[in-house]
């Protein structure tokens, strides 16, 4: 299994964020990568590749153009009002406000864009993001062109990113950008199964209306957590994606066994839709000891799911998403991909 990696996701790094009615460090941090990168190291995974250049058109096949130049030049904008810290906007379209008129001043622009605001932006954020969604190309060219499997270690993550919004640590939509990917090298279906404790929002909104992409997406009952306002259960799609968006809330203390028949679903769903090609949306936060999280997966429960995802026996990219208990994520990020090479040299 190929690793596509960069170093350069240290350049997103903010000083902290809101939690709990305190500015906290990040639970988003460099060292979740370091320790995916030691366990993957420990466990001999060490076809460690380097992304090619973010291709923008595709970027922009996802991401809404006036989002993207937005976070391109928002730091510029930001610094040239003369503010000193990390951007993070005070104000955002609530119900009832007016959405969909972009203001022209920076704190403005960054609300209007922005889905929550724990997520703060410095001077060099974006080229880290750039470097993540590369990651995320490279590693679905590998598997288009041949291989069974690869690995796109991406951070920031992306499944919260829709087309122009940002937030939980999420900027551009890595999963989505894949899942294009692999329609555009050939593919006329692509399931994007997440795995993520919190519900793939972004992603979901990407594909809401689409029927060539089916998204599933496995987490905490919305009314319970972060992202709070979208991932219940009868939002089914729209036009002509009704039916291909399906959600699985489940409640505080799920264990596995439960988890785990919501996964048969979804992976029986996917065999029904004749994917060509499925991108995990791989968060680890579903582990017992996350902070930020309810779920009670243990470590050994993502050996074994890892090889539940085999059983499909179709071209699969994990992409990388959230884990915030930080000392077990290589742990459990790499039960993952070991349990699903070990059943896949089995099938």
């Amino acid at each position: 299994m190929k690793t596509v990696r960069s170093d350069d996701h240290k350049f997103h790094f903010p000083k902290g964020e809101l939690s709990g009615g305190l500015f906290v460090r990040p639970f988003e941090c460099p060292e979740r990568w370091d320790y995916i990168m030691a366990s993957l190291t420990e466990a001999g995974l060490t076809d460690f590749v380097d992304p090619d250049p973010l291709d923008m058109d595709l970027v922009h096949k996802i991401h809404d153009a006036n989002f993207v130049t937005f976070l391109q030049t928002c730091w510029v904008e930001w610094v040239a009002d003369g503010n000193k810290g990390e951007l993070i906007p005070t104000t955002v379209p609530a119900r009832r406000m007016q959405q969909h008129r972009c203001p022209n001043y920076i704190e403005g622009k960054a609300g209007y864009y922005a889905m929550a605001i724990e997520t703060a932006i410095t001077e060099t954020t974006w080229k880290a993001v750039q470097a993540s969604a590369a990651i995320a190309q490279t590693a679905q060219n590998i598997v288009s062109n041949g291989e069974r499997t690869a690995f796109a270690l991406c951070r920031p993550p992306g499944h919260h990113a829709a087309s122009d919004l940002y937030g939980g640590y999420c900027f551009l939509n890595n999963a989505a950008i894949a899942a294009q990917g692999f329609l555009d090298s050939g593919a006329t279906k692509v399931a994007v199964l997440d795995v993520d404790f919190h519900h793939g929002n972004g992603t979901q909104d990407i594909f809401y209306s689409r029927e060539d992409v089916l998204f599933l997406s496995l987490h905490g009952a919305p009314e319970d957590c972060f992202p709070s306002f979208l991932g219940y259960a009868d939002e089914k799609g729209a036009g002509d994606g009704e039916g291909f968006n399906v959600n699985y809330p489940m409640p505080e203390g799920t264990p596995y066994s439960v988890w785990g028949e919501a996964l048969d679903d979804a992976l029986k769903r996917i065999e029904a839709f004749g994917a060509d090609a499925v991108v995990i949306s791989l968060g680890v936060d579903t582990f017992e000891k996350d902070p930020i999280s309810f779920f009670k997966l243990t470590s050994d429960d993502f050996k074994t799911y890892g090889g539940r995802l085999a059983s499909l026996n179709k071209p699969t990219l994990f992409v990388m998403e959230g884990g915030y208990a930080v000392e077990e994520i290589g742990i459990n990020t790499v039960n993952v991909l070991t349990g699903f090479l070990g059943a896949a040299s089995g099938s």
